[in-house]
């Protein structure tokens, strides 16, 4: 495999990645304190907290998804979570916010919703109606709200966690395929392993449990802010470049060489491919790289493509899964 080593003019200094790479490890290592096992899981939100992007979390309920966004508020100095539970009767004004009034003053208020945080758990997100969807995902592009006639900007660092549950189908509103695509990773969540789901078992059965005992701040505010920064100078070279393009536009069209592409209905946009980079970027930073290989992007292909590819009817009845469409897209692709 070929080194891409970029110029100098577009290193970042090799201590200050070093320095980055050292507490995203401690960072990492503090979460696992109270999260058991979900290694993959964890890195996956990282690389959305470094690159300032947004994840959609699948998977059964008590799987540690609210766990896990808590804990990372923990870990980082100056920072707050919320947890917003959706249901069908939810209203836009339930998480932004309303302008109340105050019959003592004889004026309107500003009470702010559960929004402003720096780190949300959207539970159970299509369970909301679509016009309660729009504003969270308003809210989620923009970095903004507005309440009547004031216009709020939302803390830095701004990270959204919005779970599924994939079991239940009655009384949700599907999110539109549109809406899927601005979240920047679709993460799955699966069962811990045996001796994993032990620890598990005896952490929450003893008497005095204190589940955030022990958990110290290892990062403020200003640093992820610093690194969501730097991450966009992570060297990316041309071939790589190139191909993460192929990849792309593999999901795109019809090739004799990927039997399973005869599945897919639409491919990934242009937002596919800059997530691609983006994220690769944020795995060479957390390896302690100023530039990204074609390992990295094979790395986080499966996370920010699996929700970017839309299947057919004949895909869907053959029973065929996303993730099996990219395993066989990054086989047939020649890396450079």
């Amino acid at each position: 495999m070929k080194r891409y080593i970029p110029g100098k003019e577009e290193r970042l200094p090799e201590k200050l990645i070093k320095d980055y790479q050292k507490r995203l490890l401690a960072l990492k290592k503090e979460i696992q304190k109270v999260v058991v096992g979900q290694s993959e899981v964890i890195e996956h939100v990282l690389i959305c907290l470094i690159c300032d992007a947004h994840a959609l979390l699948e998977g059964v309920p008590g799987l540690a998804k609210s766990l896990l966004v808590e804990t990372l508020s923990h870990c980082i100095t100056g920072t707050t979570f919320r947890r917003i539970q959706f249901v069908p009767d939810m209203l836009p004004s339930d998480i932004l916010g309303v302008n109340a009034f105050n019959p003592v003053k004889g004026d309107f208020y500003i009470i702010k919703g559960p929004i402003f945080a720096n780190f949300i758990l959207a539970d159970e997100i299509n369970r909301a109606p679509p016009k309660t969807q729009a504003a969270m995902m308003e809210a989620m592009q923009e970095r903004k709200v507005n309440i009547h006639k004031s216009e709020f900007i939302l803390d830095r660092p701004f990270l959204v966690l919005a779970t599924q549950n994939p079991l239940e189908q009655q009384g949700v509103y599907p999110l539109p395929e549109a809406v899927v695509d601005r979240f920047f990773m679709k993460i799955l969540v699966d069962y811990p392993k045996w001796d994993e789901e032990i620890e598990i078992i005896d952490r929450n059965t003893l008497v005095r449990y204190d589940i955030f005992e022990g958990v110290e701040p290892v990062l403020d505010k200003e640093t992820i802010i610093a690194m969501q920064k730097d991450v966009r100078k992570i060297y990316v070279s041309s071939p790589v470049k190139e191909y993460i393009l192929k990849i792309v536009t593999a999901t795109r069209k019809k090739d004799e060489k990927i039997k399973y592409s005869k599945y897919i209905r639409y491919g990934a946009s242009p937002r596919g491919s800059i997530a691609l980079a983006l994220a690769a970027r944020a795995i060479a930073l957390m390896d302690g790289r100023d530039f990204i290989t074609p390992g990295d992007v094979k790395l986080v292909a499966h996370p920010v493509l699996r929700h970017r590819i839309i299947l057919n009817y004949e895909g869907k009845a053959a029973g065929i899964s996303t993730d099996e469409i990219i395993d066989e897209i990054l086989d047939e692709v020649e890396v450079p």
